[in-house]
């Protein structure tokens, strides 16, 4: 290859690594499946309208961050949450955003591998992964999850599932995409 042509290609690349999506993917840490970027209020509150989330059900909220969308469906949804998050110190931040607003006997946070938790308790299921971890998520939805649960995937397709609801929201300087599929009988 020429130097001019390599240059053509290069540049391009460069951009590519530098992207949020490319750089998720090279963690070194097998476990982590996402970055931390955090859900905005709007785009959460719209999520879990799509996904009709009703007073008394259960909530999963994977790679559950801070804790944002356990709050808003414990405060104004008057659901059950579970969040499920890998890192030490976010689960902590979490607890403490819980006890302070006294919902401690709606949410609960699990410190662990989203990948190795029972979903089956689930009504509805919130995930902001990218789409190749949606991949190895599939399975563990589908093997746990039970008819009429619903999952919504901020930004990312579930790939071989038809959403029954796709939305877009403009948040913070650009759209959102919000996915919503329901589990239909087991075969």
């Amino acid at each position: 290859m020429r130097a001019s042509s390599l240059v053509g290609f290069v540049a391009p690349l460069a951009f590519l690594l530098g992207s949020p999506a490319l750089q998720a993917q090279r963690f070194g840490n097998p476990d982590v499946l996402a970055p931390d970027f955090p859900t905005p209020e709007v785009v959460i509150e719209r999520m879990l309208t799509l996904a009709q989330l009703k007073p008394g059900e259960t909530l999963y909220d994977l790679g559950s961050g801070e804790g944002r969308i356990l709050i808003t469906a414990a405060r104004k949804f008057k659901a059950k949450a579970v969040g499920i998050e890998l890192s030490p110190e976010l689960c902590k931040a979490a607890m403490v955003h819980v006890k302070a607003l006294r919902l401690e006997d709606q949410i609960r946070i699990i410190h662990g591998n989203l990948l190795k938790v029972d979903l089956s308790p689930a009504d509805v299921v919130t995930i902001y992964l990218l789409t190749a971890s949606n991949d190895l998520l599939r399975p563990n939805l589908e093997r746990d999850l039970k008819p009429g649960a619903r999952v919504v995937s901020h930004d990312y397709q579930i790939r071989g599932w038809k959403p029954s609801v796709v939305e877009k929201v403009e948040a913070e300087g650009r759209a959102r995409t919000i996915y919503v599929y329901e589990i239909g009988p087991k075969k």
